[in-house]
């Protein structure tokens, strides 16, 4: 086509756009196939960063349309021209879902323009390293976590939940953490809010049954997200990427089991069961060697946001923590998202 003026566009450009209209539209089998999530809605709640938006990257990757929610609304956008840029679909709502009448807004905006929604991630939360002696005037923390990690995905259930039992579907997928079995010290705000998130699903799951509305309770390993940061130097456990997380996300929607655990959260749950004594002891020694935030001491590190330096420290943050405990975590995932 030289002379002619046309130029034709990179195909990577335009290549991934073609395949999905052919998949969806002009493939003869395209009615066997048993992809539980093509062509299915997906709200996505702190989609902004970590585990929320690699999860809406894959949930796109296998066809299913993303409706991403969170409060930054910028980086929501920047999700959104990622997923189309690969031929996917993916919208941006701005929403908090402390605010009731925010997420009733939103909820009622996507059922308004795009009919239904099938699938639900719960994954904005916030967390808090504080010890309890150090939190005795704060209470106003476990408040904030608590109206983030669990009351704000139960406004999610509940203002779906009508819609749902309307279909007679629906299935929600909790990110929850595996600290709630291992009950790691220093996290008194934050383990509760996973821990009764577990007690709220697998309550309602019990009374929706016949309407086919299921939950899944992902128990999630230490992650390398945003939250993490000011931790993760300090951590026995080596942490997951985010892409591993969001596969995990990816088998609660479509195998939809009741749980999702890791080796060594399950581990962690026995010990306290057989051993809960010995289990205690270990926490203890965890909870000494592991110390508060530095904001919970007071100590002012205006680069504590920054990702560490590539050069190795002399000595290792986590030289309190024993030994044996450290070669343990080594050998599987973290204990806590």
């Amino acid at each position: 086509m030289r002379g002619t003026g046309i130029h034709v566009p990179e195909f990577a450009t335009y290549a991934p756009g073609l395949w999905r209209y052919w998949a969806e539209h002009l493939d003869p089998d395209r009615a066997r196939r048993n992809d539980p999530l093509l062509g299915r809605h997906v709200i996505i709640t702190g989609a902004s960063s970590g585990i929320g938006r690699a999860s809406a990257i894959a949930v796109a990757k296998r066809g299913a349309t993303v409706f991403a929610l969170a409060r930054n609304g910028n980086a929501l956008d920047e999700l959104v021209t990622e997923i189309r840029a690969h031929g996917g679909q993916a919208h941006a709502f701005t929403c908090d879902v402390t605010d009731s009448a925010s997420v009733e807004h939103t909820v009622k905006d996507i059922l308004g323009r795009f009919d239904h929604v099938d699938y639900l991630v719960n994954n904005a939360g916030r967390s808090i390293r504080r010890s309890v002696v150090n939190s005795t005037d704060r209470l106003h923390d476990y408040e904030r976590v608590m109206a983030v990690n669990y009351f704000g995905a139960v406004r999610m259930v509940l203002a779906l939940l009508p819609h749902w039992r309307e279909r007679r579907f629906g299935h929600v997928v909790n990110v929850s953490s595996a600290g709630v079995q291992a009950r790691n010290p220093k996290y008194s705000s934050y383990l509760p809010t996973k821990a009764a998130l577990d007690a709220f699903a697998d309550v309602v799951a019990s009374e929706t049954l016949s309407d086919h509305i299921t939950f899944t309770n992902i128990h999630m390993p230490l992650v390398a997200t945003p939250m993490i940061v000011p931790s993760r130097r300090l951590n026995p456990v080596r942490a997951i990427s985010a892409e591993r997380a969001a596969a995990m996300v990816i088998r609660g929607l479509v195998e939809k089991p009741a749980r999702i655990d890791t080796p060594l959260g399950t581990l962690a749950e026995a010990g306290n069961y057989v051993a809960p004594r010995l289990s205690r002891r270990i926490l203890h020694q965890l909870y000494l060697g592991y110390p508060d935030s530095a904001a919970a001491q007071g100590i002012s590190r205006p680069d504590a946001d920054r990702p560490p330096a590539p050069r190795r420290p002399r000595r290792s943050a986590r030289a309190g923590v024993p030994r044996p405990l450290r070669r343990l975590g080594r050998l599987v995932p973290g204990v806590h998202w």
